[in-house]
């Protein structure tokens, strides 16, 4: 086999070729350079255009949130005074008259002490009034005193003040005496 003479051109000098090839490379590398940098620099700004967003948006969302949490608290006092009202009617109603019997203020003191206890238990305010012999629970009660008695140890003997949650979380403790180990 005989390898194929290249074709010389009498009137182009030999190294020109090579160096219009090189030009026509170096020309296309420009170009292709360009486009790439002005591809990256639109890349570059659509991004920096995502973040602006992302972070007007992050913004936006804490205020809402921060927003909601005043709204709760405020609507949730609101509630709980309204709720209220009842109460404060019916005690200012018993006020008012002047020549009340005792049985008529027993009556309306009894009445207002449901409607109360009704409100509290709508807004999740739970009695704590644990029995006698009930087991001491010092997430609930709070001991004033151990004295002898003939239960259990460590068991409730009575209740000095009811105690309360709220929501499930302790407002109060409910004050106990305790029954002492003999």
């Amino acid at each position: 086999m005989t390898e194929p003479t290249p074709h010389i051109d009498p009137q182009v000098p030999p190294n020109a070729e090579s160096a219009a090839s090189a030009g026509s490379a170096s020309t296309g590398t420009a170009v292709t350079d360009a486009a790439l940098l002005a591809e990256l620099q639109a890349k570059i700004a659509e991004l920096q255009d995502q973040s602006l967003r992302a972070t007007a948006e992050a913004q936006n969302a804490r205020r809402r949130a921060e927003d909601e949490v005043s709204k709760a608290r405020k609507f949730a006092l609101e509630s709980f005074a309204e709720s209220m009202l009842p109460v404060l009617d019916s005690l200012e109603a018993g006020l008012a008259i002047q020549d009340a019997k005792l049985e008529q203020i027993r009556e309306g003191s009894e009445a207002t002490l449901r409607q109360l206890k009704s409100a509290l238990e709508r807004n999740k305010v739970i009695a704590i009034d644990p029995a006698a012999g009930a087991k001491f629970d010092p997430a609930f009660h709070q001991a004033i005193s151990m004295v002898p008695a003939a239960q259990e140890p460590n068991t409730i003997v009575g209740v000095l003040q009811k105690g309360y949650t709220i929501a499930e979380r302790v407002l109060r403790p409910a004050l106990v005496t305790v029954a002492a180990p003999q």
